[in-house]
């Protein structure tokens, strides 16, 4: 999502223009088009789910290549017929996707295990996101490209640190048994605990963004003499990178630790 947010920022091309395209979704109309972020989300989540997860979990695998290809396609789709995109953002979308997948799938159990096992890990997890961020090119007008890259990337920092702390602390939350386990049954119970888990989780979660943002933008905007309620403040990338990083990685955070923790506690798990 970092390459693809900040190849937006470099390469600056437009979106489809509108007229002809019809144009459904106006909220990210101001970022620039190549390539697709939503086409790169799509693919990268649904085949490094299908390619990581007959470690853990049986299931045929020609009904998960489905799966992976049908939602794929669907987002890449949904792109085109909202007008958001054209169809050479959506391809280099996918192709860029599949070569960052391509190239870092032999790494991928080593950074597992630098992740949850390297003394270092916790400082990895908060230094290289924040770098990355600082790192953002320039933005010659305000859009939602970096703020949402900052998003992800806190997020992703919270989860890893998380990750971590839930391996030094030995609660992993790892299905019992050796692995890939069987897929449990789809039963009424299962389908109601899984709700329960849903509601929850979302709720802590949502609590958590909410103070969390509302504490550190109103620190971040007082350092720099600004108004929490001043849109063009929270629009400066010294304000705008902080208070969204540090809100996400609690999240992150929050949803890696403390959740499955209560999870646990209700007999949720």
């Amino acid at each position: 999502m970092y390459v693809g947010q900040v190849l937006k920022d470099v390469l600056k091309l437009p979106r489809p223009l509108a007229p002809p395209v019809v144009k459904l979704e106006r909220r990210v109309d101001a970022e620039y088009g190549l390539p697709s972020t939503h086409a790169m989300a799509a693919t990268a989540i649904s085949f490094t789910l299908l390619l990581s997860a007959p470690q853990r979990v049986q299931f045929q695998w020609e009904v998960g290549l489905f799966l992976a290809v049908l939602l794929s396609v669907l987002v890449c789709l949904s792109r085109l017929y909202t007008g958001m995109h054209s169809a050479l953002d959506v391809i280099c979308g996918v192709l860029l996707t599949a070569v960052v997948m391509a190239t870092s799938y032999p790494l991928w159990p080593w950074l597992d295990e630098v992740q949850l096992h390297s003394r270092f890990s916790p400082v990895l997890a908060l230094v290289v996101p924040v770098l990355l961020c600082g790192a953002y090119p320039e933005l010659d007008h305000y859009s939602t490209t970096r703020g949402d890259t900052t998003i992800i990337m806190g997020v992703a920092s919270g989860c890893w640190l998380g990750y971590w702390l839930n391996q030094q602390r030995g609660r992993t939350f790892e299905p019992e048994g050796p692995l890939p386990v069987p897929l449990p049954s789809l039963t009424a119970a299962s389908c109601v605990q899984g709700a329960a888990r849903f509601a929850l989780g979302l709720s802590v979660l949502l609590a958590t963004r909410q103070s969390v943002r509302w504490t550190s933008l109103a620190l971040v905007c007082r350092c720099y003499g600004e108004s929490p309620s001043n849109p063009e403040a929270r629009r400066r990338k010294e304000i705008e990178v902080v208070y969204k990083f540090v809100t996400y990685a609690a999240v992150g955070l929050v949803n890696t630790v403390l959740v499955n923790r209560l999870f646990l506690l209700l007999g949720l798990l």
